[in-house]
Formats: structure tokens, sequence, C-alpha cells
């Protein structure tokens, strides 16, 4: 008779492995139905703050410079200072080539009475320094005249070139403060986001470990019970012995059993009764 031993761990530990299967078996299934977009997805990513939404509103600000710059153009060139003329520019030439003619007709009565004095009042020679009088006079008319157009256009071209430079100034500013404004509020966007971002990954993390929590306490209880089976003894369980078949019993088996099969293939005679 053979014996057959196999050898178990203490039966507590078996208890607990089959206890360790089953919870595994079901967290593995409970965890294959998960929906992960509820642990994982665009939700879970900061969106814009109010801060950068305002910086990407500013953006257009960049482009300030353009109708500065326009306007610096129309101030270049040889007829850029009509715009700057003094409105009042001929009223005032007018009215002093007017003085200037009331104070040359003043000089007159002193030529006359000179040629008086002289004894040449109507004369050629009075003629002659009425003649040299007048044409000083025009000549100093001429140049008050000159010298009035060209202060005014000295001014309007002087005026002219400041407004070019503001324009300048205001196209390369304009940009540069809304560049700076910009930059502030995406610093703080950036900061705002961060803050958001922080609390949604926290929210992710929380979210994956509630979905793994059954199956990593599974693991951590079979981890356990792993440490046991190594460090604790098993057992040994003898099964029931099985008889071996001897030569001479399987001799006699296959011996009842060819009768048998004889029996059944040449049955025996009915007996005869014999009466009286």
């Amino acid at each position: 008779m053979a014996e057959v031993v196999r050898t178990a761990p203490a039966e507590f530990i078996e208890a607990g492995a089959k206890t360790y299967l089953d919870d595994l078996t079901k967290a593995i299934g409970g965890y294959k139905e998960q929906d992960l977009s509820q642990t994982m997805g665009r939700q879970f990513v900061a969106g814009p703050g109010s801060f950068t939404t305002q910086a990407e509103g500013l953006a257009s600000g960049l482009g300030s410079f353009e109708p500065f710059l326009q306007n610096a153009q129309g101030l270049v060139g040889p007829t850029a200072y009509q715009n700057y003329m003094s409105p009042y520019q001929q009223d005032i030439i007018d009215t002093t080539l007017a003085e200037y003619d009331v104070q040359a007709q003043k000089g007159l009565p002193a030529l006359a009475a000179n040629a008086i004095g002289a004894g040449a009042f109507g004369g050629g020679r009075e003629g002659v320094q009425r003649a040299e009088y007048q044409a000083a006079s025009d000549r100093n008319r001429a140049a008050l005249q000159a010298q009035l157009l060209g202060q005014g256009f000295a001014q309007a071209q002087n005026l002219a070139g400041v407004d070019f430079s503001r324009n300048i100034n205001l196209a390369q500013q304009s940009p540069a403060l809304a560049g700076q404004q910009i930059s502030a509020l995406t610093g703080l966007g950036a900061a705002q986001s961060g803050r958001e971002q922080q609390l949604l990954t926290a929210d992710q993390q929380l979210a994956s470990k509630t979905a793994l929590q059954d199956l990593e306490a599974a693991q951590q209880f079979g981890s356990g019970v792993t440490g046991l089976i190594a460090g604790y003894p098993g057992r040994e369980n003898i099964l029931a012995p099985q008889a071996s078949a001897s030569p001479l019993a399987t001799g006699l088996g296959t011996a009842s059993t060819l009768a048998g099969i004889y029996r059944l293939i040449n049955p025996p005679a009915a007996p005869t009764i014999k009466i009286g």
C-alpha cells in the first residue's frame, strides 16, 4: 500500500490565502469596471485664470503703435510744416507792414523841410532824395516781410518736428507699456493657475487612490500572507492508503470475469423433471 503525503501551510494561513485570492479577484474586477474619466482627463488640468484672460485681451495693444507711426510718416516732407502755420500769420504780417508804411510816410516831411532849407524844394535834388528814401523804405519793407514769413515757417517747421518726435515716442512707448501690463498679468495668471493646478492634482490623487483602494488593500493583505507562509512551518497531510492488487488476486479476478462472460454466452440447460 502506498501513502500520499501533501505539504500544506498552516490552516489559518491557508484560510487567509483563500480570503486574499477572493478579495484580489473582486478588487481587480471592480478596478476594470472603473470609469477612467473620473481619475484622468482634462478636468484635472488647470485652465487660464482671470489674470491670464485679461492678459490675452490686452494682446491687441501690442499693435497700438501703428496709428502713431502713420502720423509720424505724414510729418516727413517739404510740406509737413503747412499744417502748423499760424492761422493769424497773414494778419500779423499785414498789420506789421501797415504800421511800417505809416512810419515810413512820417519821414517824407523831413525831406521836404531839408529841401526848403537848402533852397532845393521841388527841384531835381529833392526828387533824387525822395527816390532814394522810397527805395530804401521798400527794401526795408520787403526785408521785414521776409523776416516775418521766415519766422512763421521756422515756427511751423519746429512744431511739425516736435509732433513727429511725439508720435515716434508714443509709437515706441504704447506697445512697451502694453507689454509691461501683459507681462505683469501673465505672471499673476501663472501663480493663479499654479495654485489651481495644485488643487486639481490633489483631487486627481484622491480619486486615483480611491479607485485603487480595494486593490492596494488586497495586495497589502497578500504581502502579509506571503510573509507568514515563508516564516511559519507547514504541515503534512497523509491521505488514506490505497491497497495494491496482488498477482493472485488479479488472476482470480480475471478468471471470475471470464467465467461470468462464458455463462452469459452458454447459459446452462434447464433441469429435467421426472414424474412417477
